[in-house]
């Protein structure tokens, strides 16, 4: 049925086309939008004012069209602020008198010393030469590197060139060398490293987000992960037989970031059905200030609007269009590389204002598909059924599950996830560096002291003992954590009206039967809502609990109130910290009926620790 131009109005400005803009043009178009406005206004004033006038303490501040990935540390964990170390740490070399204390008190001064400079380095600014030697009364070159920090910048550059088309659509470069080493440039003289680096890369090549062996993994997910981005990355988006698929994030009130997963995997399972590309639209949870930046696709796309003559634009229509632009740095980009190409979502994009390309169903949107139809989508048969031979690796009660009715969504589920956060963004790794700073801080430090020269940092007062104090380069090792580590989500609160929710002396009943077989597992990496949790860890000295340092329940509040309270950037943040952390750790327990933990072990068992299991606190049901 043809669509009303009201609808199709509706239709179009709903799309909030999302992407973090962060080109030169991208900026002169921003500002000059903005000068405009602001000049529009000024002459307004100048006409309907009867006297002088004068402007008192007006500041223009930049706009930031990247985003800084520390920008809400300090609402995440208990970070060390840039104020922080003005306060802690002396204009003076604090090691003068080191020599001549007590040994313990020299090795916590240490240990104080080598955090607190590392900590440096997580602030928006990297501090310069001169103010890291004012401020530590040491060069760079005096410390030694970092083992449990990742090169973030770094990093987005690589995986930036991993998930892109070379020149003439050829694949990305995956089965070159892993980490920084893909980024190492081949001189003149090295003709054969040239002549490698330049060969084209076969289409049947791994897609290097997935670790470990196909044993390691759900079955297929080396293959299916490499389909899924040549479905989401065709070679030519302007082919007129490229169909899209064009999605916001779920944003109905009451629903976490779990829900919204499993819908943007039911809409996945949908675009791959129906040989569509997906492109996702706004993300509520990046609309804060930790996720800067807006999309001038938006204002071309206005512009091109505009310019159709088709539709007469209502004032409310006008102002939908502003609260669009103002509201575009909402983007799941702020947190992970986005579904497709840029290429595509300009594509998508510039099909939003084409009433003709709805019609013919080039492009779809979300509500061209009922509720249920996204939320119990077809999963993919292109694979056929290999769910039908997953290995048993979760437990519940002592006994493993080998069958249960939804193992095709459960695999899927898992796929899809895994596709969806196959990078982090800069802002993301950010986050985890502050994180693991924060929980292994002091840890690293007297690692990496033990294994220097006793009289750091004396004996680098004159001549430099590394290179250059930097957040370690190799990007083939990941940030080190004190392992064996378990992963322990306790869901409890509101959750009570869908699930029966345990104590937490249950879910360390299961920390002790892992320990009865790895004796040495004593950390616990613990994600939860209620403070009344964090208070029983004092029960338990003999196990080292790390948790982010943020506001927690007390009492039994909906989840939507309690994360309303945090506000929007923390109630975002911190989850997906700990997500994170919990798909990079040992062991993980958490309960069966909980969204969040079903997500977790989907990226766990398509990140190289299908094998390491899942044991479950839940007794009377399965999902």
């Amino acid at each position: 049925m043809e669509p009303t131009n009201q609808k199709f109005l509706e239709r179009v400005v709903s799309q909030k086309a999302l992407q973090m803009g962060s080109s030169f043009s991208c900026q002169i178009c921003v500002v000059g939008f903005l000068c405009g406005v602001c000049l529009t206004s000024l002459f307004l004033a100048v006409l309907t004012s009867v006297g002088t006038f004068g402007f008192t303490g007006i500041s223009f501040s930049s706009l930031s069209m990247g985003n800084s990935p520390l920008n809400s540390s300090s609402e995440i964990i208990n970070a060390i602020t840039s104020s922080d170390y003005q306060s802690k740490v002396k204009e003076t070399a604090r090691w003068v008198d080191l020599k001549g204390r007590e040994p313990e008190s020299d090795d916590d001064e240490r240990v104080s010393l080598l955090t607190e400079a590392w900590g440096a380095l997580l602030a928006d600014r990297e501090p310069e030469e001169s103010e890291f030697s004012k401020r530590f009364g040491l060069s760079k070159s005096s410390f030694p590197n970092t083992p449990h920090l990742e090169n973030c910048k770094l990093s987005a550059q690589v995986n930036k060139r991993l998930d892109t088309r070379s020149g003439a659509g050829r694949f990305p470069p995956w089965t070159t060398w892993k980490g920084s080493l893909n980024m190492y440039p081949a001189t003149e003289t090295d003709e054969n490293l040239r002549s490698f680096k330049d060969q084209p890369v076969s289409d049947g090549a791994y897609p290097p987000w997935i670790v470990g062996s196909d044993e390691e993994n759900y079955p297929l997910t080396r293959k299916v992960q490499s389909d899924i981005w040549k479905h989401q990355h065709p070679v030519n988006c302007h082919d007129p037989n490229i169909k899209f698929l064009v999605a916001d994030w779920e944003k109905l009130p009451g629903f976490g970031i779990g829900a919204q997963l499993a819908g943007m995997a039911g809409l996945l399972a949908i675009a791959i059905n129906e040989k569509r590309v997906l492109v996702t639209g706004y993300f509520n949870r990046a609309d804060h200030d930790g996720c800067k930046g807006i999309n001038c696709n938006n204002l071309l796309l206005v512009e091109n609007f505009l310019g159709t003559g088709r539709t007469v634009l209502t004032i409310t229509a006008m102002l939908y269009f502003a609260l669009w632009i103002i509201a575009s740095r909402g983007s799941w980009s702020c947190y992970f590389f986005l579904e497709t190409s840029q290429e595509c979502r300009d594509r998508a994009f510039e099909l939003i204002t084409n009433k003709k390309a709805w019609e013919k169903g080039t492009i779809k949107g979300k509500d061209s598909y009922k509720s249920k139809e996204i939320w119990t989508a077809k999963v993919p048969r292109v694979w056929g059924d290999p769910w039908s031979y997953l290995q048993p690796t979760t437990d519940i009660n002592g006994s493993l599950i080998a069958v249960h009715h939804k193992m095709d969504r459960r695999w899927w589920r898992a796929q899809a996830v895994r596709y969806l956060m196959r990078f982090q963004t800069e802002y993301t790794c950010g986050l985890l560096n502050v994180a693991r700073h924060a929980a292994f801080g002091k840890e690293a430090a007297k690692m990496v002291l033990a294994s220097i020269d006793r009289d750091w940092p004396k004996a680098c007062s004159s001549k430099p003992c590394w290179t250059y104090i930097h957040i370690q380069p190799c990007l083939k090792f990941k940030p080190w954590v004190p392992r064996p580590l378990l992963s322990m989500h306790v869901r409890m609160g509101d959750k009570a009206c869908e699930m029966k929710v345990v104590k937490f002396e249950e879910y360390m009943e299961l920390a002790h039967r892992i320990q009865m077989h790895f004796p040495h597992l004593k950390n616990v990496w613990l994600s939860t809502e209620m403070q009344e949790v964090i208070d029983k860890t004092r029960s338990y000295p003999h196990w080292n609990f790390y948790y982010t340092n943020v506001t927690r329940q007390v009492g039994n509040v909906s989840m939507a109130t309690y994360e309303a309270s945090l506000g929007r950037k923390t109630s975002t943040n911190y989850p997906l910290v700990n997500f994170l952390m919990a798909v990079e750790s040992d062991f993980f327990i958490g309960a069966l009926g909980s969204t969040w933990c079903f997500l977790i072990d989907g990226m766990r068992n398509t990140g190289g620790k299908v094998m390491a299991g899942y044991l479950s606190v839940n007794k009377d049901r399965f999902w």
